[in-house]
């Protein structure tokens, strides 16, 4: 187990999206919840950058080793593309990383948060779970997340921002406030995804969690379309 560090937003999305005794996802669209995470981290720590063109183009300013695999793998992916791409593009190449989600959930265990394990589905597949080992940090995500919703503080910081608009877009805020308790806060929720409760500075970051969501959206709809 590693010295404890503040956790990173794909970290904290991982933490949210599992089931805490089962050890499995609770939503479809963790990948690119995750994507949207680390476009959102890269920003904040200045590693990227995006234009003010509708396009929304990135440009990778800072290709040093972050430590984290997750993002060393995506910042690899970034630098090795041929010609810059919008938000949107990148977050939808970044959800296709082969085992994304499992990189963050191994990066979790070597923090001593979860646990890695197996379990059988139908009594024949194997799947990978991560059951969690120490509640606290995922406790503090969430009264953070409370705190946030269920208050009117009209100023939140970028991660807490960042972090909820993700969680709303993976459907993960009913998983852990559950929909009754949410239904009463709805605009404070749509006032944060759209980025009223935060500052300027913040509007490149809401915007990697709108392109996110953007995606969640036409992944839910190629789905439909492809079941009729």
């Amino acid at each position: 187990m590693v010295a404890a560090k503040p956790l990173r937003l794909h970290e904290e999305v991982m933490l949210l999206a599992l089931r805490d005794v089962k050890g499995t996802v609770a939503t479809g669209f963790l990948d690119v919840a995750i994507a949207g995470a680390v476009l959102a981290e890269l920003l904040l720590e200045r590693r990227i950058a995006v234009d003010s063109t509708r396009k929304q183009l990135v440009d990778l300013l800072d290709t040093r080793p972050a430590g984290d695999p997750v993002i060393d793998v995506c910042i690899e992916r970034m630098r090795a593309a041929k010609k810059r791409a919008s938000l949107q593009a990148w977050v939808s190449r970044l959800a296709g990383i082969r085992n994304l989600r499992q990189l963050v959930a191994l990066r979790l265990c070597h923090r001593g948060v979860l646990r890695a394990d197996e379990d059988k589905v139908l009594l024949i597949f194997r799947r990978r779970i991560y059951p969690e080992l120490n509640p606290l940090p995922e406790r503090k995500i969430i009264e953070r997340l409370r705190t946030a919703i269920f208050a009117d503080d009209r100023q939140l910081d970028p991660r807490t921002v960042a972090l909820i608009s993700l969680a709303s877009s993976a459907g993960m805020l009913n998983e852990v406030f559950g929909r009754k308790e949410l239904k009463a806060r709805r605009k404070r929720i749509e006032q944060i995804v759209n980025g009223e409760l935060a500052g300027k500075a913040t509007k490149d970051v809401i915007a990697a969690c709108q392109a996110a969501a953007a995606v969640a959206v036409m992944v839910t709809t190629t789905a439909a379309a492809a079941s009729h």
